[in-house]
């Protein structure tokens, strides 16, 4: 049977059915040494066991074949790893035991596959409800440091949800911030995330002023330039990152700016002619065979067409980052499941249900559309079983 032979009929919202006839799969170029346009990065998710109990509170027993498979494809692909970060439900499911297994494991396969690899360095092996001093949050930063600098990956520093809960103001963020860059080994990233994507970071770097908030950071980086190599942005505002990211080009030339915007990835990579963002994302993860398509484009110099395959996977991206975007990882794991990556569509946590079923369908169409079904005949079945399961008849 030819891809093109494969039809399904599929709901819509309205409550009648469609057939839609899949494309054929999409030639996606691998690389044939690196990738030097951009420095890109994808957060990648975790595969639960599908054995496991995978309910809240219940231990992250993780699929280590499907969960190193899904960091060996992006490494294929010319990307770079970002581990243990919120798309592999860090501090959501993933605590720091299962954290700091996942980056071993995972900076070892790094170095046996000749990948790069950067993972996320916070405080969330400190209890949930603790009232820690700075001075205790620094220690719980150097803790994970030092874990994963001994993996040998690069560090990120995650947004603390301690920290958020304790500063008052903006000099004690750079108090921490100053004190954890001091130990790390080689420049680490920096991150910003914002409250949609975790609302108990709501008013991160001491202020819920953004205006403010981008003054504590650009000087924070313009001090410490030496101990920085980027940082990343999630706050799904792509004028405030640009304005950031020719700010620091001003006071602190050769950081990048790692855009975290998942909605409007394209014209942030792209640049504006002077400045352009490199990309530490999670839309990568579902996304990275285009992305690394786009990147190998943009190594050639052809910028016209390393537009138009990454504005042909923004329909995904939208919809699967769509609010509440703290369940994006939902759609992420879908379409890890519907690619044959993952046995099952479980997450830890019980995350899998964060999406409804019409939501899900929906990644499926759009997935077809970008041609990111990467084997037609696995997603269509594994498509056919969800609506069953979910309760659909034609």
């Amino acid at each position: 049977m030819t891809t093109t032979d494969i039809t399904l009929s599929l709901p819509g919202p309205d409550g009648t059915w469609e057939p839609l006839t899949l494309r054929q799969p999409t030639h996606w170029p691998t690389p044939t040494g690196p990738l030097t346009a951009r420095s890109a990065y994808a957060a990648v998710p975790v595969a639960p066991r599908h054995d496991a109990d995978n309910v809240p509170g219940a231990p992250a027993l993780i699929d280590w074949d499907a969960t190193l498979g899904m960091r060996q494809r992006i490494w294929d692909a010319g990307l770079g790893v970002a581990e243990a970060m919120d798309t592999a439900q860090r501090g959501m499911g993933l605590d720091w035991d299962g954290a700091a297994e996942l980056i071993e494991r995972s900076a070892a396969h790094a170095r046996a596959a000749g990948g790069t690899i950067a993972a996320g360095a916070n405080t969330d092996h400190l209890p949930a409800d603790a009232t820690p001093t700075l001075t205790e949050v620094i220690d719980a930063y150097r803790h994970q440091v030092e874990v994963i600098q001994r993996a040998g990956a690069r560090v990120i520093v995650m947004a603390s949800r301690h920290l958020a809960a304790v500063a008052t103001h903006p000099e004690e963020y750079a108090q921490v911030y100053e004190s954890v860059l001091a130990d790390v080994d080689q420049p680490a990233i920096l991150h910003w995330l914002g409250p949609m994507f975790d609302p108990d970071l709501t008013g991160y770097w001491g202020s819920e002023d953004l205006d403010e908030a981008h003054r504590t950071v650009a000087d924070l980086i313009a001090r410490g330039a030496d101990r920085i190599e980027g940082i990343k942005v999630s706050l799904l505002e792509a004028r405030r990152e640009m304005d950031l990211r020719a700010e620091l080009a001003r006071r602190a030339p050769g950081v990048r700016l790692y855009t975290g915007d998942d909605l409007n990835y394209p014209d942030l990579i792209l640049g504006d002619g002077r400045h352009h963002s490199d990309a530490l994302l999670g839309v990568f993860a579902v996304v990275y065979p285009a992305a690394s398509a786009a990147l190998q484009a943009l190594q050639a110099a052809d910028d016209d067409g390393a537009r138009r395959i990454l504005e042909g996977t923004v329909a995904l991206g939208r919809h699967i980052f769509a609010a509440p975007t703290q369940s994006y990882k939902a759609g992420v794991a879908f379409w890890s499941w519907l690619s044959g990556h993952q046995p099952g569509f479980q997450m830890l946590y019980g995350m899998h249900s964060a999406r409804s079923a019409a939501h899900l369908i929906e990644v499926f169409r759009l997935a077809d559309r970008a041609g990111l079904l990467l084997d037609p005949p696995v997603a269509a079945a594994r498509m056919s079983a969800f609506l069953q399961v979910a309760g659909y008849r034609p």
